[in-house]
């Protein structure tokens, strides 16, 4: 029983408290993930037929923009304090061994979630989507850790920059798909390639050097002891990977039914 319990907590990411976790950025983690909750809702209301809008455009794209950026940022931020954190303890091999491990975790999850969606969907909808991004660039961005901040926004500006401009060349093929390259024949329900979004966690990193330097607040935080509502979103941004990949089964789960008793009313 303990050893399926130590499997769960390695495979979920889920880690003890320690002193460098900081209430406002698993708080902040809890917005997105309720941000993604809600998008994800919408779609499946479309999906089954109960709300009329494409959430793909419009108002339904920022918000699902915005809550993707606010996750890749926070994975920056929290890159940056583990750091500063870890490597007192362990360098070289040792050090960069953790964030292989972390980002090869993420990266699995991302292909359970493309087999998934492709076994229910029929075709490969999500080929390189935000888990996949995240467990790339916790890998990728292991060397710009120890970089200057001008470096990283030098670095994450460019990234950003070359993705908006690659982004918009019609390619035939998908080979490039990872770096912004994608066909227009491609269908894509969660897509999110390396340039621009490796830049935009290169400006969390450069945020996490500035608020978190040495993996210490830079900043005076209010206690989130006074406010229930944000012990709640914190407690939901500790458990953002687990709540990610549950939700939608969860929900597409209620809504079958709901449309299985729907239909079987008089």
């Amino acid at each position: 029983m303990k050893s399926l319990r130590k499997l769960g907590l390695f495979l979920l990411l889920l880690h003890k408290e320690g002193p460098a976790r900081f209430g406002e950025i698993d708080a902040l983690r809890g917005v997105a993930i309720v941000m993604m909750v809600v998008y994800h809702f919408a779609y499946d209301l479309t999906y089954f037929g109960y709300y009329q809008a494409n959430v793909f455009v419009g108002p339904w794209r920022t918000f699902a923009r915005i809550t993707a950026i606010l996750f890749v940022t926070l994975a920056g931020i929290s890159l940056v304090i583990s750091y500063s954190r870890l490597s007192t303890q362990v360098r070289g091999w040792y050090l960069f061994r953790k964030y292989l491990s972390r980002g090869l975790k993420l990266l699995g999850w991302g292909i359970v979630v493309s087999l998934t969606t492709w076994a229910f969907l029929g075709r490969p909808v999500i080929i390189f989507g935000i888990l996949h991004l995240i467990g790339t660039a916790t890998i990728l961005v292991y060397p710009f850790l120890r970089l200057p901040r001008w470096t990283n926004l030098v670095i994450g500006i460019g990234a950003i920059a070359s993705g908006l401009y690659l982004n918009r060349w019609p390619v035939q093929q998908p080979w490039l798909l990872l770096l912004g390259l994608r066909p227009p024949w491609l269908y894509q329900l969660d897509y999110f390639p390396l340039l621009p979004w490796l830049g935009v966690a290169l400006l969390g990193v450069l945020a996490g050097q500035v608020l978190y330097p040495d993996g210490r607040r830079a900043f005076d935080a209010p206690d989130l002891q006074q406010w229930p509502p944000l012990q709640t979103l914190a407690r939901l941004g500790h458990h953002s990977l687990a709540i990610y990949l549950v939700h939608q089964p969860l929900l597409f789960g209620v809504l079958t039914l709901v449309s299985l008793a729907y239909a079987g009313s008089p």
